[in-house]
């Protein structure tokens, strides 16, 4: 069982978490229960699935769980595209947002990466 907290793709989705949740508290409130809700479970879906991937047994389960934690960040950044395209989003937030994850994808990636090879 390996400590989720100390893991740097855990504690990025946490920062990514928080800028989530205050760009999309600026979103209309006729979204509240749309967009703005299934981004923030996405966002908070990466870090869980991470923390649930230490949790496991195996190697192999943690891997699975990483995969499940990048797909929620592949949602993430097809939400932020289209918050952005909708006008809920500014340029350079949609842009700080998806390099964000897209960094977040890259730590997971290379974490499973590091499973797997050992």
């Amino acid at each position: 069982m390996r400590d989720f907290r100390s893991l740097r793709a855990w504690r990025s989705a946490q920062a990514f978490i928080r800028d989530v949740c205050a760009v999309t508290a600026e979103f209309p409130i006729d979204e509240r229960f749309g967009l703005t809700q299934q981004l923030r479970r996405a966002a908070v879906s990466i870090a869980s699935n991470i923390a649930e991937g230490c949790g496991r047994d195996t190697d192999a389960d943690m891997a699975r769980f990483l995969t499940i934690a990048t797909g929620s960040a592949s949602e993430c950044e097809s939400q932020i595209v289209t918050a952005s395209a909708l006008g809920m989003l500014d340029d350079a937030q949609a842009t700080k947002l998806v390099d964000d994850v897209e960094h977040l994808r890259r730590q997971i990636h290379n974490f499973k990466q590091a499973i797997r090879r050992s």
